[in-house]
C-alpha cells in the first residue's frame, strides 16, 4: 500500500512542477525606448536562444519562475534578468566599457585597456558616416600620424598612405592585412569592413621585414550566431562637379596683357584693337562637366546559428570623371562569402573569399601637355572650334609644339583597363588542451589584368603629340601570392594575479607573376573598333612586344610574450625572423626584435578613488622593423639589358648586362621608439591619447647611385646598383581627444579631435654629393626637388628671391644676373646671393620650401536628436609647400589672373614681376613659384533621417535611413592650384604640382534599409 501511496505523491508532485512552467513573452528596448531587434536572448545555463524581431520581441517556450536570461547586443552592456512572470521588458544600457573592447594587433587579439603600442582604430560607423569610394580615404583626419594623399581626382586614382611621415626614397605605403592575410585596401569594398585598426610603432614588429612603413589591419563584418538572416541594402546616388577652377585671364585681360608683353620687348603689339573680345572662351567650362554621376549599391545577408554565421554582400560603384565624359571614368563590382563555423567543441573554420572586378578609362594628366596643362594655357581668345565645326588646330606660334586644343585630346584617347582579382582565406582553430590554441590561416591572392590603348593617327597641327602612324598597345598581367600562417597561442592564469600569453608562429609567403606587352602598327581604318594586335597585318618587324615574369619567397619565424600582473603592470616582447629571396647568401636573412610595455595607475591604491581622471596608462615601445621594397635579386648580375652587335656585318639584337649586382645589398631598418598616455576623464566621457615617437630608417635601398662608369650603366636595360645608402628620421608628437555625452534619452553628441607634429630630416646619403635629386620645372631645368643630408626629404631647391627691381639704381647695386639667364632691369625679381661672392649663379641655390606639412589634424563632430542624425568630418595640413608647375613659359600663353598686379612701374608691385617676350631670369625656378600649400578641408557633411520603426514594421523593414550629404565640400587654402592636398606619390619629388585633376565635389542622396 505504502508504494502505492508514494508512487501517487510523486506524480502529483511532478504535475505541480510542469504546471510551474509557461511561456515568456519580452520586449527589448534601447536607452531611447525605441525598439532593438537582432538582440541575442539565451536562457543561462542552457542551449535554448533567440534573437528579437524587428519589433523587439521575442518569445521563450518552458521556462519556470526564476530561470535567468542573458541579453546581449553590441553597443550595450550584456545583462542577466531573472523571469517572474510570462512578461518582461528590458531596456538595454549603453555600453561604456570600451576600454573592455578587444583590438585585433597581429595574430592575435587584446582589450583595449591592456594595448602597449600605439595603435589607431576606425569602426564601420565611421566609414558608413564618410561614405568613401576607396577604403584609405577614411584613414585621413580620423586616425592621428596617418596622411593620406591623392595622385589624382580621377576616378580609381591612387591614394598614398604615410604612416607617420616620409621614412624612405623608395615605397613607403603600409602593409595591409586583411582578416590575417596580405592584402590590397584599394580593391575592397568600405561596406564590407567591420574595424581598421593601424599599427603605427614596434607593436608591427610581429611583421618583420614588411612592416617598416605601419601596418594596417582589417577585419571583415560577419553575421551574427543565434540570429536570424539579416538584409542590408544601402545604396546613394550623386552628382559631381571640380572642386575648384582656376582664375585664368579672360580675353580681354589676356589681349591688353599680351600687348603689354610684346611693348615691354620692344615688339610691335599683337592686336592693335583690343575691342570686341569680350571674355573669350573659358576652357576649364569646356572641359568640365557638371553634374556628373556617381552611383553605388551594396546589398548583403548575413546571420548565423549557434554554431555557425555567416555574411553574403556584393556591390556595384560606378563613377564617371568630371573631365573627358565617357573617356574617364571607374566601375567596381566586388563580391563577397564569408563564414565561420564550430565543428566541433574544440575545432573552428573561417572563410572569407572576395572577388573583385573593375574598369578604369583614364585622359592624359599631371604633366606636361596633359588636359588640364592644355585648358589653363590656352588664350581665351581661341574659339574650341572653327567655322567648319572642328576642332581649332592651336597655332605654334607664341604657344610652342606642345600646346594642342584639350577637346581633340580628349576625343582622341581611347583606352581601357579591366581587373579582376580572387583573393581570401581559409583558417582553422584548434583546442589542444585548455589555453592552447593552434591556428592555421592560408591566404591568397591571384589577379588578371588586361590593357588596351589606342594611338589614333592624327595631327594637332604639327605637334610634338602628332601621331604619324596610327599603332595599337595590349598588355596582359598575371599576378598571384599566397601565405600559410601556422601558429599557437597558450594563455595561462597563474594564481590570482598573474596572467600570460605566448604566441609563437611561422609563415610562408609567395609570390610570382607575368606580363606580357606588345605594339601593332597601322591599326585598320584607324579605329578604336578595330585595335586589336590580331587586326594588324604589317610585317613582323614593325611589331614590338617585350615580357616579363617574377618569383619572390619569404620564411618567416615568430615569437610574441605577453605578461600582466592585476592588470595594471603590462609588457610585451616580440621578435620575427625573415629569409627572402630579394637579398643575397650574406643577407638573407634578418631578425626584428620589440619590446613594449604599460602601467595602468589608476588601478593602483595611491591613485585612490576616481573622480575626474577615469582611467591613466602610461606606455612605452622600442623595437627594429624591416622594408625589402625593391626589385628582385639585386645582388645577382642579369642579362636584362639591351645591346646591338655587328654580326656578319649585320646589326643584330641581343642582350647585355642589366643594372649592376651588388651582393652586399640588405634590408632597410626601421628603430621606433614611442612613449604615450592614455587617459579616460570626467565618466570616461573624454578620452585622450598622446604620444610621443622617433622613427630612424637607416640602409635605404637606394637604387641608381652612380659607383662606376665601366660596366656601362647608361645603355637600355641597364643602370646602377641599389645600395644601401641613406638614414632619414621621423620624430613627432600626436594628440587625440574624443568627447562623448548623452544628454538625454532624445539627444546626444561627440566631438573628436586629432593633431600630428612631425620633424622630417635626412641624416645621411651616401654618394659622391650627398644628396639624390629628382623631379622636373618647366623645360630643360635642373631637378627641382632633393633628398639630402640635413634636410627634409624632397625639399625645394632653388633660388631664393627678395622682391622686386624698382628702379635701375637698385639693378646696378645687386650682383648681375646674366648668369641666370638674362641681364635685369626694373620690374624683374631680384635673386638673393646667398653665399655672398658677389655672383649669382647656380651656387646660390638653397632650401626654399618644402613638401611635409608640420601639423596634420582631424575635426570630427556627430550628433543625434530623436530620429535625426548630423556628420561632419574635416581635415587640415599646415606648412606643407607646393611647386607650381602648371604654367608654361612661353610668350603667348594665358595666365593665371595674380598675374593682373604685375609690376608696370615704380611701386606698383613688389611681389610680381612686369610682364614681357624678352629674355628675363624671371622663369628660372625660384621661391617665386613655391606656395604655401595649406588647407583646412571640410570632407564630408552628411544629415540623416531614420523612421519611427513602428511605422515600417508592418513592412518586415527594421531600419530605413534617408540621408544627404556631401563629400569635399569646400577646402579653404591660399594656394593658387587645383588642390593643396594632391601629391604625385614620389617620395622625393611628391611636392610638384603638374596641374592636378581636382578631387570632385559630390552630392549624394542616399538610403540604408534593413529587414
Amino acid at each position: 500500500m505504502k508504494p502505492k501511496l508514494l508512487l501517487t505523491a510523486l506524480l502529483l508532485f511532478t504535475s505541480f512542477a510542469f504546471s510551474q512552467t509557461f511561456d515568456v513573452n519580452g520586449t527589448v528596448l534601447d536607452g531611447s525606448s525605441m525598439s532593438l531587434p537582432g538582440v541575442n536572448v539565451k536562457v543561462k545555463n542552457s542551449s535554448q536562444s533567440t534573437t528579437t524581431d524587428f519589433d523587439g520581441s521575442f518569445k521563450l517556450s518552458g521556462l519556470s519562475k526564476g530561470t535567468v536570461i542573458v541579453l546581449s547586443y553590441i553597443g550595450f552592456q550584456t545583462q542577466e534578468v531573472s523571469v517572474s512572470d510570462n512578461k518582461i521588458t528590458v531596456k538595454m544600457i549603453d555600453d561604456a566599457k570600451s576600454l573592455d573592447e578587444v583590438v585585433v594587433i597581429g595574430y592575435g587579439s587584446q582589450k583595449k585597456r591592456e594595448l602597449t603600442g600605439a595603435v589607431g582604430l576606425v569602426d564601420s560607423k565611421t566609414i558608413e558616416a564618410l561614405k568613401p569610394v576607396k577604403v584609405e580615404q577614411a584613414l585621413q583626419g580620423t586616425v592621428s600620424g596617418v596622411n593620406v594623399t591623392s595622385q589624382s581626382g580621377a576616378p580609381g586614382a591612387g591614394l598614398d598612405i604615410r604612416i607617420r611621415g616620409i621614412a624612405t626614397n623608395g615605397e613607403n605605403k603600409p602593409t595591409a592585412i586583411i582578416d590575417g592575410y596580405v592584402g590590397d585596401l584599394s580593391l575592397l569594398n568600405p561596406n564590407d569592413i567591420e574595424t581598421i585598426t593601424v599599427l603605427k610603432d614596434a607593436q608591427a614588429a610581429i611583421y618583420g621585414t614588411i612592416g617598416a612603413n605601419g601596418v594596417i589591419l582589417i577585419t571583415t563584418k560577419m553575421g551574427k550566431r543565434n540570429s536570424k538572416a539579416k538584409l542590408t541594402y544601402n545604396t546613394y546616388a550623386g552628382f559631381q562637379e571640380t572642386s575648384r577652377k582656376l582664375p585664368t585671364l579672360n580675353a580681354t585681360e589676356y589681349v591688353l596683357l599680351l600687348n603689354e608683353s610684346y611693348a615691354n620687348a620692344g615688339q610691335g603689339i599683337k592686336y592693335p584693337n583690343v575691342t570686341g573680345f569680350g571674355k573669350g572662351t573659358d576652357w576649364q567650362d569646356e572641359i568640365f562637366g557638371n553634374g556628373v554621376p556617381i552611383i553605388n549599391h551594396d546589398l548583403s545577408i548575413s546571420g548565423g546559428s549557434e554554431k555557425i554565421n555567416y555574411s553574403v554582400s556584393g556591390s556595384h560603384l560606378d563613377q564617371e570623371g568630371i573631365v573627358g565624359g565617357d573617356k574617364s571614368g571607374f566601375l567596381r563590382n566586388t563580391a563577397r562569402v564569408a563564414v565561420g563555423a564550430d565543428v566541433t567543441d574544440k575545432l573552428k573554420f573561417k572563410s572569407n573569399v572576395i572577388y573583385t572586378y573593375f574598369t578604369r578609362k583614364t585622359l592624359n594628366e599631371n604633366g606636361l601637355g596633359s588636359v588640364l596643362f592644355n585648358a589653363l594655357n590656352i588664350p581665351a581668345t581661341i574659339n574650341p572650334y572653327d567655322a567648319d565645326g572642328n576642332f581649332t588646330v592651336i597655332p605654334r606660334e607664341g604657344l610652342g609644339n606642345e600646346i594642342i586644343n584639350p577637346l581633340a585630346q580628349i576625343a582622341n584617347t581611347y583606352n581601357t583597363y579591366n581587373y579582376k582579382k580572387i583573393n581570401g582565406n581559409f583558417g582553422v582553430d584548434y583546442k589542444i588542451f585548455k589555453g592552447f590554441v593552434l591556428s592555421g590561416n592560408i591566404g591568397f591572392n591571384t589577379s588578371n589584368s588586361e590593357s588596351k590603348n589606342f594611338a589614333k593617327q592624327v595631327s594637332y597641327g604639327d605637334k610634338v603629340f602628332d601621331v604619324k602612324q596610327s599603332s595599337v598597345t595590349q598588355g596582359a598581367v598575371n599576378d598571384n601570392d599566397y601565405s600559410f600562417d601556422l601558429y599557437g597561442t597558450y594563455t595561462k592564469k597563474i594564481g590570482e594575479n598573474h596572467n600570460m600569453s605566448g604566441t609563437v608562429g611561422t609563415t610562408v609567403y609567395k609570390t610570382w607573376g607575368n606580363g606580357l606587352f606588345a605594339t601593332g602598327y597601322d591599326v585598320p581604318y584607324n579605329s578604336w573598333e578595330f585595335a586589336d594586335l590580331s587586326l594588324i597585318t604589317t610585317i613582323s618587324k614593325v611589331l614590338t612586344n617585350s615580357s616579363y615574369n617574377y618569383d619572390q619567397r619569404r620564411l618567416s619565424y615568430f615569437g610574441r610574450l605577453q605578461y600582466d600582473y592585476k592588470g595594471k603592470y603590462l609588457l610585451s616582447a616580440m621578435i620575427r625572423r625573415d629569409a627572402s629571396t630579394k637579398f643575397g647568401p650574406d643577407n638573407k636573412i634578418a631578425y626584428f626584435p620589440s619590446f613594449t610595455g604599460g602601467w595602468v595607475v589608476s588601478d593602483e591604491n595611491f591613485f585612490g578613488e576616481p573622480k575626474i581622471i577615469n582611467f591613466l596608462k602610461f606606455r612605452a615601445s622600442y623595437g627594429t622593423l624591416g622594408n625589402d621594397q625593391i626589385g628582385d635579386y639585386r645582388y645577382l648580375s642579369q642579362l636584362s639589358g639591351e645591346a646591338t652587335y655587328v654580326f656578319d656585318n649585320e646589326l643584330v639584337s641581343g642582350r647585355a648586362e642589366g643594372v649592376l649586382a651588388n651582393p652586399n645589398v640588405k634590408w632597410e631598418e626601421a628603430k621606433k621608439f614611442d612613449v604615450g598616455v592614455d587617459m579616460k576623464l570626467l565618466d570616461n566621457k573624454i578620452s585622450v591619447v598622446a604620444d610621443y615617437f622617433i622613427d630612424t630608417r637607416k640602409d635605404l635601398l637606394i637604387p641608381g647611385i652612380a659607383v662606376t662608369g665601366i660596366g656601362g650603366i647608361g645603355a637600355p636595360g641597364a643602370g646602377a646598383p641599389t645600395i644601401n645608402a641613406g638614414t632619414v628620421r621621423n620624430s613627432g608628437l600626436e594628440f587625440a581627444v574624443d568627447y562623448k555625452e548623452k544628454f538625454t534619452d532624445a539627444f546626444s553628441m561627440s566631438v573628436g579631435y586629432n593633431v600630428t607634429f612631425l620633424k622630417n630630416e635626412v641624416l645621411e646619403v651616401k654618394n659622391e654629393t650627398h644628396y639624390i635629386e629628382r623631379g622636373s620645372f618647366s623645360v630643360g631645368q635642373q631637378a627641382p626637388t632633393r633628398m639630402e643630408e640635413g634636410k627634409p626629404i624632397g625639399y625645394f631647391y632653388g633660388y631664393k628671391t627678395d622682391g622686386i627691381f624698382q628702379n635701375q639704381a637698385e639693378v646696378d647695386a645687386h650682383p648681375s644676373q646674366l648668369a641666370l639667364g638674362a641681364k635685369a632691369v626694373p620690374g624683374d625679381l631680384r635673386f638673393v646671393d646667398i653665399n655672398g661672392d658677389g655672383v649669382l649663379d647656380s651656387k646660390d641655390r638653397t632650401n626654399i620650401g618644402d613638401q611635409i606639412p608640420n601639423a596634420t589634424m582631424g575635426f570630427n563632430f556627430q550628433m543625434n536628436y530623436k530620429n535625426l542624425d548630423l556628420g561632419v568630418y574635416t581635415y587640415a595640413s599646415l606648412g606643407n609647400d607646393l611647386i607650381r608647375n602648371y604654367e608654361r613659359n612661353l610668350s603667348d600663353v594665358n595666365h593665371l589672373d595674380y598675374i593682373l598686379d604685375r609690376w608696370t612701374g615704380e611701386g606698383t608691385s613688389n611681389s610680381t614681376p612686369r610682364v614681357t617676350t624678352g629674355a628675363t631670369a624671371n622663369s628660372i625656378f625660384s621661391d617665386y613659384y613655391v606656395e604655401d600649400a595649406s588647407y583646412w578641408r571640410i570632407q564630408n557633411v552628411q544629415i540623416g533621417y531614420t523612421l519611427d520603426p513602428k511605422v515600417i514594421q508592418k513592412a518586415g523593414i527594421t531600419k530605413l535611413r534617408l540621408y544627404v550629404g556631401a563629400n569635399n565640400l569646400y577646402t579653404f587654402t591660399k594656394y593658387k592650384g587645383f588642390d593643396p592636398g594632391a601629391s604625385t606619390g614620389d617620395p622625393i619629388a611628391g611636392g610638384i604640382d603638374y596641374g592636378f585633376y581636382p578631387i570632385p565635389r559630390t552630392y549624394l542622396l542616399g538610403l540604408n534599409l534593413n529587414f
